[in-house]
């Protein structure tokens, strides 16, 4: 997996400058940070803004996509979340492998389907066990087989633990899970190949941006019923780069991720 790292840019215009760069036709790589690397494949791609800086007092334990070493950010991601919100990232992070799964089942896929669920338990729940509530965890094992009635179960038993959480920022989780999905998609267009396990993984997590956004809707409808319309049109596109199951032979360039990214981040500007 890459180790691509996802920063947080903590300005509405910083987002607005990564958006404009990217439609003129930049890479989407980091110029002018420490060790960052330009082009589509190179490190320190910018992820946007909407959550605080890392803070290593909240930095998650090593290894898998929760941890400091994870790939893509995800650690970043995490940084700085606490409490039920803490539980409700991990369990939309945990999610998106699972929507990942359903989509590929759907494909006919189902041996790739119950792999991308085993990936999840082993990169997202693994990592931090005690950090998802009361999840049924065996519930999710078990839609390791592929078939499409257990992961439909292991996704309304993940939906059960986050309906059982105190208030959520439904926006922030959304933006948070946008910023995973965009920095997982750093690593799958590479010079010589596509990297179809990123495609997907990055997929799983758009996803769950999306749901938790739906999931999110009476409530963010009621605070700015504009925001939210303009928010859930801009997350639709974003979805839509990942125009397939399975990674196509030329998807989408990562600077196009990006800007998607940022006119989703700003569309939930009004929110935080």
């Amino acid at each position: 997996m890459s180790g691509i790292r996802l920063k947080y840019w903590r300005a509405v215009g910083a987002a607005a400058v990564v958006c404009l760069a990217a439609a003129c036709g930049g890479e989407g790589g980091e110029s002018g940070s420490a060790g960052g690397e330009g082009g589509d494949g190179g490190e320190a791609g910018e992820a946007g803004a909407s959550a605080p800086a890392p803070s290593p007092a909240t930095a998650t334990a090593p290894g898998g996509e929760g941890g400091p070493g994870g790939e893509a950010g995800a650690a970043s991601a995490y940084a700085g979340v606490s409490g039920d919100q803490l539980t409700a990232l991990r369990l939309a992070h945990l999610k998106g492998f699972v929507l990942a799964a359903d989509r590929v089942a759907a494909a006919g896929q189902t041996a790739e389907a119950g792999i991308l669920v085993e990936q999840g338990v082993l990169e997202v729940y693994n990592v931090a066990a005690d950090q998802f509530g009361s999840l049924n965890v065996a519930i999710v094992r078990a839609a390791a087989d592929g078939a499409p009635a257990h992961i439909d179960a292991a996704e309304a038993e993940i939906d059960r633990a986050a309906d059982a959480l105190a208030e959520i920022d439904d926006a922030a989780l959304a933006a948070r899970m946008v910023d995973i999905a965009t920095g997982l998609y750093q690593g799958v267009v590479q010079q010589d190949f596509v990297d179809a396990i990123e495609y997907q993984h990055s997929m799983g997590a758009a996803l769950a941006a999306q749901a938790v956004l739906q999931a999110g809707q009476a409530e963010l409808s009621g605070e700015d019923a504009e925001a939210y319309s303009d928010a859930s049109a801009q997350m639709t596109r974003f979805v839509g780069l990942w125009s397939q199951a399975s990674a196509p032979e030329a998807p989408p360039a990562y600077r196009d991720v990006l800007a998607q990214a940022s006119r989703v981040r700003l569309a939930l500007y009004p929110y935080f």
